[in-house]
């Protein structure tokens, strides 16, 4: 497979070759009529519209999921073509991840490529190529080492589940461009500058009446509420996708080198039995050989229980990020900026412009690593688990470990009341009374000076200790909220004032900056209004110039008629015959001398 990513860039290159070929150059600086050999061919063909693409959203994200072996591949670094050093090692990865996205490119170009009866069949012919390749990779090798039977088939059925969706959208796309070059069916519209749930949620702004609230069921009010004046672009779709599918490979290897690990720890499990039975249970060291066994038991037990949730809690984060991304649009939307850090209130346009970059592989990434960090800290934890409460109930010791617990929860509890007995001493001694019987609180104003300086001077060696216990637990919360939240790209772990330090909540904010700028429905919609205008005065004035050609008369030629609206024009804007192009044999110098001293007189 690594093989045929290399010669795949060469029907690679030739689709992108055609594909530019039939693309024109819109904008371009005026030339003379020889320098025109190529007619305006081979004019850049993107692959997608990462800011303000809508449309053929599900298309582009599975072809993005088509990417996700590849992807993987790159994640674990295993693109080393040639042997280099360790520190040039980051350009090695820029020219694979180059290679991929070159090797991918053709999937989103035919997709969003405006010439559908070619594209549909480049791009067909493109998918079934991948597709016959990986299905004679796993007929060739459909077992491995680890997982043994079918392993192939775990890794690679959904790239080619992807690859037989993009067969069967390019068939469907060749069919109804088919039909439309046949007449048959009508050429669809092209794509709207403004979107339709643009457009609604621009109409719900403007209504003066509140909407009728409907009853909501209970997946609405818990759980996620659909917008229909809201759509999520194309990369946000195409990232979710590929983090699902990349999250999916990266447990199945893991699971594979827990395979390998665990085969590693029985080996080395029977060693020590063997140890034990020439010893006879009587050496020194069989009372630590026992405890070593019993760890490695419980280790591989909480290891593969403690998978699903891992797993669980990375795919819900994956959901969530979707929630918030719209969240966060609607308040920048309605210019509500409080719920950023004051430092993001104002980011940098270049830093933004990264950011749209960065924000889908960095998301991916944090996804994979967050959810191997996530499962340690979640084994960890099983480990304390089973040795605080299991092993001793296991090994008969079930009193001891019960008196044990009541004694710490009895500490702990006795700690917090006399934390909450400090407040309930302040509230009742030491404050001044409430001033009105609707005051939700007593006033910030001290009640008993000479109590309450007494009352802080006998405490004051108390909470020396309590505050240690304090320091203590802040730092244990903050690790187990650090690593938990190690996967969420739209929450920051760093502490007030430190934002800055956290690089992916920057590409986050820089991203959503970006989307807010450039696809706010109400900006949009003024920008539409201001083209549909424009385009309104030019046909009016087209019509009236037809009007004009079609007049009663007698004919008249074309030349002489253009003539007299070029003359026109010459006399109402007397600068533009300075800027005339002056022909040689046509007399142009002289009609436009002529005109000059008509101007002036």
């Amino acid at each position: 497979m690594e093989l045929f990513l290399h010669y795949s860039l060469i029907p690679s290159l030739f689709i992108i070759l055609v594909l530019s070929f039939l693309q024109r150059r819109e904008h371009r600086k005026q030339r003379d009529d020889t320098s025109h050999l190529l007619e305006n061919r081979f004019g850049i063909i993107i692959p997608l519209d990462f800011v303000g693409t809508f449309s053929n959203r599900w298309s582009y994200g599975i072809a993005f999921g088509a990417t996700a072996n590849k992807v993987m591949f790159l994640f674990s670094e295993g693109y080393q073509p040639l042997q280099i050093p360790q520190w040039a090692q980051a350009f090695v990865l820029l020219i694979g991840g180059m290679e991929v996205g070159l090797s991918y490119f053709p999937f989103f170009a035919c997709l969003s490529s405006e010439f559908h009866l070619v594209s549909s069949i480049l791009g067909f012919s493109y998918s079934l190529i991948w597709f016959a390749v990986t299905i004679l990779h796993i007929i060739e090798c459909p077992h491995g080492q680890f997982l043994g039977k079918y392993e192939t088939v775990m890794f690679y059925w959904p790239s080619l589940l992807c690859l037989a969706f993009l067969l069967g959208r390019f068939l469907h796309m060749f069919v109804k461009s088919l039909r439309v070059h046949l007449g048959w069916e009508l050429q669809r519209e092209e794509k709207p500058f403004l979107e339709v749930h643009q457009a609604e949620h621009v109409k719900r702004l403007l209504r003066k009446a509140p909407p009728q609230e409907t009853k909501k069921s209970w997946f609405q009010t818990r759980i996620y509420e659909w917008d229909p004046c809201f759509q999520f672009p194309s990369r946000m779709i195409g990232t979710t996708v590929l983090a699902f599918i990349c999250l999916y490979l990266f447990i199945v290897i893991e699971f594979c080198m827990f395979v390998y690990v665990r085969d590693e720890l029985d080996v080395f499990e029977g060693e020590l039995e063997n140890y034990i039975a020439s010893m006879n249970q009587t050496g020194t060291l069989i009372p630590a050989i026992l405890q070593v066994k019993e760890l490695m038991n419980v280790s591989k037990g909480v290891w593969l229980v403690t998978i699903l949730p891992s797993s669980l809690t990375c795919v819900s984060y994956l959901f969530h990020i979707l929630a918030c991304y719209r969240k966060h649009m609607k308040r920048l939307w309605a210019g509500n900026k409080h719920f950023l850090p004051l430092k993001f209130h104002h980011p940098s346009s270049s830093e933004s412009v990264v950011a749209i970059a960065r924000y889908s592989g960095w998301q991916i990434a944090y996804i994979l690593w967050g959810y191997l960090i996530i499962h340690v800290v979640q084994s960890l934890c099983g480990l304390m688990i089973m040795y605080s409460l299991v092993l001793p109930v296991v090994h008969n010791q079930g009193l001891e470990m019960l008196q044990g617990l009541g004694i710490g929860t009895l500490t702990i509890s006795i700690v917090l009341g006399l934390m909450i007995l400090q407040v309930w001493i302040a509230t009742a001694f030491f404050l001044q009374p409430k001033m009105s019987a609707a005051d939700k609180q007593k006033p910030l104003a001290l009640n008993s000076r000479k109590a309450f300086q007494n009352f802080n001077y006998f405490l004051f060696f108390y909470n020396v200790l309590l505050g240690l216990g304090a320091c203590l637990s802040r730092l244990l919360i903050s690790c187990i909220l650090g690593t938990w939240l190690i996967a969420r790209i739209d929450r920051t772990i760093m502490q007030n004032g430190y934002e800055g330090a956290d690089m992916g909540f920057g590409a986050w904010i820089g991203m959503l900056y970006v989307d807010h700028y450039h696809t706010n429905p109400v900006l949009v919609s003024f920008c539409n209004i201001l083209i549909t205008g424009h385009r309104e005065r030019r046909l009016q004035q087209a019509i009236k110039y037809w009007c004009l050609n079609q007049s009663p008369g007698p004919r008249v030629s074309a030349r002489p008629r253009t003539r007299w609206l070029l003359l026109l024009t010459l006399v109402n804007n007397p600068r533009l015959a300075m800027l005339r192009k002056s022909r040689p044999g046509h007399g142009s110098r002289e009609f436009t001398q002529i005109l000059l001293m008509g101007s002036e007189s």
